[in-house]
Parts: C-alpha cells; sequence; structure tokens
C-alpha cells in the first residue's frame, strides 16, 4: 500500500505534539498503518523555496513565472516586489471572505428568524439584540414605545446584509472602534467599503495588468482586513449572541479523554454554528438518549473540534475534543461513530483515515463537499429534522464499532470558558456596575502588566501546542492578562490553564490577586477564531473607560498569533496591526523573496497605523519582544513607574482643599 491508500510508516516521527493523549494516538496510528498530517507533513518539509519566498507567480498563463537574480522580473515585467504584495492580498482576500462569508449565512438567517421563516431557530438574546442595534445607532424604540423584537431584528439584519453589499459608503461598523483609530483610518485613506466591495476589488487589483506597486497593494490588504474584523467577523459575533444566546462563563472539559467507550460518540467540526447549536439541544432529548441505551450504549457523548467545539463549548459546556490537528486523531480513537463537517479547517483526508474504522464522515454545507463522505445538504429550515437524522446515523453505528482499535487516552482537564465582554464586564463591577474599571485601575497600577490576545491555529511547522504553551505560561508569570480564541484557547484547555486555579499557580503576584479578587482563570477563553471580533471590542471597551489613552495604538495590549497556517490567520493579524495593535507571529509570512514588502509588513507599515508586524520563530524570544512592547506603551502613557503610595493625614487633606 502507499501512502494515497492510507500507510504510514510503522513508527510515527517524534517530537510532534506535547500531550500525551496526541502522542499516544499518532502512535496507534502508525501501528495501523494509517496516515494523518503529521506523517504527511514529513513527506512535505522540503518546501519550494520561490513558494516560501512569495516570489512565484500563477495570476496568469503566460506564466509561472519565479524571480531569481538571473530573471528578476516575471513576462508581463512584474518584479518581486509586485509578486509578493499581489500574493499576500489574495492571502487576505480569501481570509476575509472565510469569516465574512460566516457572518452572511448568520446575518441571513437572523432575516429569516425576524420574517417567520427561521425553522427552529428564535431570537434567544433580546438583550444583546437591543445592545447591538444601540451601539449601531438603530433606534431600538418607536412613537409608541420599544420597537417589537421581530420589527428590531429584521433592521439589524438588512443593516448586517447592506454593510457586506455596500458599494460606494465606508462601512459603518467602523464607528464601533474608538474615534481617534476612526479618524487615522480616514486620513490615511484606510476606511473600507463593503466586505463584497473589498474583496472582489483585491482580485481586481491582483488580475495581471492592474495594480503594481506594493505600497498600495499592501494597503488594500489593510482595508480589506478591516472588512472583516469590524465587518464580517463583528457581524458574526453579534448574530450568534443574538440567534444562540451571549456566552457566560461555563464549565466543560477538553482533550480526547471527553470521549466514551460506554456511549456514542458525535463530533461536530469546522466553523459554523448553526447546525451545531441544534445537536447541542437535541443531543439531551430522551427519545434520543432511549434510542441510544436501546443498542447497549448508555447515551450520546457529543464534543467538538476546532471552532465549532468553540462555538457549541461557549454556550452549552460541550466538551472540547481537541484542535484542527487532532481531527483526525478522534477517528483514530476508534470510538467515534459519526464526525458531521461544515466549513473551513476541514481536512480531505478524513474519510480515508475514517475508511480503517467505523466512523461515518458526513458533510453537511454545500460549499464543502469532500470526496468520500457522505453529503446531507444542511437547510435551517429542517435544522431539527436534519440534526436528529445524524444522531441517528451515529447511533445506528454504534454496533458497527471494533473493540480491537478502540483506543481512548483519559488525558482530560477541567476548563472555564464563555467570556463574552459582557461576561467579564459583570466580573469586574457586577451586575449593576458591569465595567471594565477595575482592569483599568489594575493596569494603570501596575498589577495587571498588560493584555495580549493569542490566537490562530496549530501548524505541524512546529511541536504542537509548545509554542503557544511556553508564550502563555512566560506572559502569564509576568502578569500579563490573556485572551484566547480558536485553537490557541484549546491549547490552553487542554494544559489547564482556563482553570481559575491555574491564576494561583502560573501567574505573577499582581495578575493572580486580579483574578483572584473575581473569581476567574488568567486565560480567558473568548470563542472562536472569528470571534476575535470580541477582542477588538473588549479594547474598544478599555479605551472608552478611560485611563488608558484614546486610541486602541495607546494601549498596553499586543496579539500573538504562536502557530498560525491559514489565510483567516493573515486577515485576522493585518486587520489588528490596522487598529494599532503590535502582532508577534510565530511563523513567517511567504514574503521573504522582497525586501521591500518584508520591510513595509514588519515596520513601515506603523507610519501608516502606528503598529506592524514581528516575527519571532522562538517562543521565548516571543514572550520577551511582547513585554518590550507592552511596557513601551505603559512608558508612553506614563505609567510604568509604580505610583508611591502615601498616607494622608488631615493636614494633607485640607491642603488638598485648597
Amino acid at each position: 500500500m502507499t501512502h494515497d491508500d492510507n500507510s504510514a510508516p510503522r513508527s510515527a516521527p517524534e517530537g510532534l505534539a506535547c500531550d500525551a493523549a496526541s502522542i499516544r494516538l499518532i502512535a496507534k496510528a502508525a501501528e495501523d498503518h494509517v496516515a494523518t498530517c503529521f506523517t504527511r507533513f514529513e513527506t512535505q518539509k522540503n518546501h519550494c523555496k520561490f513558494g516560501v519566498q512569495g516570489i512565484c507567480c500563477r495570476i496568469c498563463h503566460m506564466g509561472p513565472c519565479r524571480i531569481t537574480p538571473k530573471s528578476p522580473r516575471g513576462v508581463c515585467g512584474a518584479d518581486a516586489d509586485t509578486i509578493a504584495a499581489r500574493n499576500f492580498l489574495r492571502e487576505v482576500a480569501g481570509g476575509a471572505a472565510a469569516h465574512s462569508d460566516h457572518g452572511r449565512h448568520l446575518a441571513l438567517l437572523l432575516r429569516k428568524v425576524a420574517l417567520g421563516s427561521g425553522g427552529p431557530y428564535t431570537i434567544k438574546d433580546e438583550a444583546a439584540l437591543r445592545r447591538c442595534a444601540v451601539a449601531l445607532g438603530i433606534e431600538e424604540t418607536g412613537p409608541d414605545g420599544p420597537k417589537a423584537v421581530l420589527d428590531l431584528a429584521l433592521e439589524l439584519a438588512d443593516f448586517f446584509i447592506s454593510e457586506i453589499t455596500s458599494q460606494e459608503e465606508p462601512l459603518k461598523m467602523l464607528g464601533l472602534a474608538p474615534l481617534k483609530r476612526r479618524s487615522l483610518w480616514a486620513q490615511r485613506k484606510l476606511e473600507p467599503l463593503g466586505v463584497d466591495r473589498m474583496v472582489v476589488e483585491a482580485m481586481h487589483r491582483t488580475h495581471i495588468g492592474v495594480d503594481h506597486a506594493h505600497e498600495n497593494i499592501l494597503n488594500h490588504a489593510f482595508r480589506t482586513s478591516l472588512a472583516d474584523g469590524w465587518g464580517g467577523s463583528r457581524i458574526a459575533t453579534m448574530v450568534s449572541d443574538i440567534l444562540f444566546g451571549t456566552p457566560v462563563p461555563v464549565k466543560s472539559r477538553a482533550n480526547l479523554g471527553v470521549l466514551r467507550e460506554d456511549t456514542v460518540n458525535v463530533i461536530v467540526h469546522g466553523h459554523e454554528p448553526a447546525l451545531s447549536e441544534i445537536l447541542a439541544i437535541l443531543v439531551r432529548d430522551p427519545d434520543i438518549q432511549a434510542r441510544a441505551k436501546a443498542v447497549g450504549a448508555t447515551g450520546i457523548t457529543l464534543g467538538g473540534i476546532c471552532c465549532t467545539a468553540n462555538e457549541v463549548l461557549m454556550r452549552h459546556g460541550i466538551p472540547v475534543a481537541g484542535n484542527i490537528l487532532q481531527q483526525e486523531l478522534a477517528i483514530i480513537t476508534g470510538a467515534v461513530e459519526l464526525m458531521v463537517t461544515d466549513v473551513q479547517c476541514v481536512m480531505p483526508s478524513l474519510p480515508t483515515v475514517a475508511s480503517s474504522y467505523h466512523t461515518k464522515v458526513v458533510s453537511t454545507n454545500d460549499i464543502a463537499k469532500t470526496r468520500g463522505a457522505q453529503h446531507k445538504s444542511f437547510s435551517h429550515a429542517q435544522a431539527t429534522e436534519a440534526a436528529r437524522e445524524l444522531l441517528e446515523i451515529a447511533i445506528d453505528n454504534f454496533k458497527n464499532r471494533d473493540p480491537e482499535k478502540i483506543e481512548i487516552p483519559q488525558e482530560t482537564r477541567e476548563l472555564v470558558a464563555g467570556f463574552s465582554v459582557p461576561a467579564i464586564k459583570h466580573m469586574l463591577g457586577g451586575a449593576f456596575r458591569a465595567t471594565f474599571r477595575p482592569l483599568n485601575d489594575a493596569i494603570m497600577q501596575g498589577r495587571v502588566r498588560g493584555i495580549c490576545g493569542i490566537v490562530g491555529c496549530n501548524n505541524p511547522n512546529s511541536k504542537m501546542e509548545e509554542y503557544t504553551s511556553i508564550i502563555t505560561k512566560r506572559l502569564l508569570e509576568n502578569n500579563v492578562l490573556v485572551l484566547k480564541t480558536g485553537c490557541a484557547a484549546v491549547a490552553s484547555a487542554k494544559f489547564g490553564l482556563l482553570a481559575p486555579e491555574a491564576a494561583m499557580k502560573l501567574a505573577g503576584p499582581g495578575l493572580s490577586e486580579v483574578c483572584r479578587a473575581v473569581g476567574m482563570p488568567p486565560v480567558l477563553h473568548m470563542g472562536s477564531c472569528v470571534d476575535n471580533s470580541r477582542i477588538l471590542e473588549a479594547a474598544s471597551e478599555v479605551v472608552a473607560e478611560g485611563g488608558l489613552g484614546d486610541d486602541l495604538g495607546d494601549l498596553p495590549a499586543v496579539g500573538v498569533a504562536p502557530e498560525w497556517m491559514s489565510e483567516k490567520a493573515v486577515a485576522i493579524g493585518c486587520y489588528f496591526v490596522a487598529s494599532g495593535i503590535d502582532v508577534v507571529l510565530g511563523g513567517r509570512f511567504h514574503v521573504e523573496g522582497s525586501q521591500a514588502v518584508y520591510d513595509y509588513l514588519h515596520g513601515e507599515v506603523a507610519m501608516t497605523t502606528g503598529a506592524s508586524f514581528h516575527v519571532r520563530e522562538d517562543a521565548e524570544e516571543a514572550a520577551a519582544r511582547v513585554l518590550e512592547i507592552i511596557d513601551a506603551r505603559r512608558a508612553k502613557l506614563g505609567i510604568d513607574k509604580k505610583a508611591e503610595r502615601k498616607l494622608f493625614d488631615m493636614k494633607d487633606r485640607r491642603a488638598q482643599l485648597v
């Protein structure tokens, strides 16, 4: 058998993962002769140097062209600067399209709900609906009092859809950013128009014979990313909260040990929450549970992989089975009856891996079919029926398990997730004075040194989750509050960093004091990768609270993408930098074949946005760079020195009154 036939070496390469569950299942895959992303990576390690440097152009069919010292220009005359910038912009456009299309589908679902054709979906969180309307300048009251819920939902849905399709007006959702930052975008011509317009224009600019100036191309990359971060992704988060509920802190568990040998095991995998939301509800249905018991199981366990996992974790406490690189390993346990996939980060290898076990793989989105998987088109109107059918497929498959192939690792860790911005404000200030004030005060007093948003994927280029874990622990030791999303958050969950107890064990004294005072972990799980918009929201709230500058670029805050790999991560990094927040990368962009493009992204862009990218492939060096940036921001704010405490006597108080 060849690798294409699903064979693998008899022994797995070493040093691929940090957690015992993944290490054991990588070894089991080798024993079972099943290829995984880890073994396939070994065959792909000698990457094309032209691709790595970003100087291979395939945009027209006079080529492909690649730039070398002897051939410094392509057939059309494009040089390395133009080619690398074009390739970079196309990555940003792809990432922005992925998250913004997610937002579009949810906005359309909100509209259907408002019109009474949303199937089982309803407005679960009226407060979130009204909160969003007020924030976006939509009147929530009419002449006769508060608008009816569905009327307001329709108005808001139409607003969101217009933000996606707008052709000539700047994105209105930029109004959610601090005034100073909005003024900078306008002055520097970085204001995006509608999401669709930005993505289409990105593809047009990079067509042969259009935009050749690397600065101009790259500035459009930042405009396009802003349309995603403050537009498409923010829409996805807002609508999810309205339809499915705003997350609040919830306890659960993480890692492959959440699967059980005595239950029917179903994995949801991908990024869109609509179907998984119904599955999370229906899996508790007594009839479904009874049917599972009738086939010899004790019930059904629903677990998640990737960002669909984060969605159902935040709102239902559904356990997280793992990250993107563990999707094949979940099947290799031999205990998964069904894996349900939707969009993004779903490996086409899954049906091949599943063919060695009894697992059924079912794709559900018509833009994301997988060869070898069963496909069942998902309709919002028939969501309950679709979810029930999927669970029945899983239950009927339980009898096909091979007991000799089952190996479920026992490793799991407790976690607390669900830290939406309203939930954080509630924890800090209470029900009647929800506020970021205590956090701002702690930063100004030096108990909390700063804030770091750690986001992004996992990448077999490095030992899975090692970099993420090292930098997280170093920042906690140095009193930096960490906000996490996506697979980076899953990494922290697996190593116990999402538990409140981590504040006592791993955080510096100031951060530990703050976390223990309010009962929160030192690493706050804020959701899926589309929920990076929550980090921007939190940063804007800190600015609005006062005392730490009047722009996002003033805050002692940094973004980190430690093990990133996708186009979405490129777009996310760009909208953080365009918002004034420096981003430290654990891996390099494919632009180093152009010194001009590299210099612009890693330095010169700060002249436009106030921030730039910083590559640190070593986690310890990355942590040091984060602290340097935070300390520089603190010094600029004048809060770098600890204020001397003075006890005032009556004479001092009288002097203050004069």
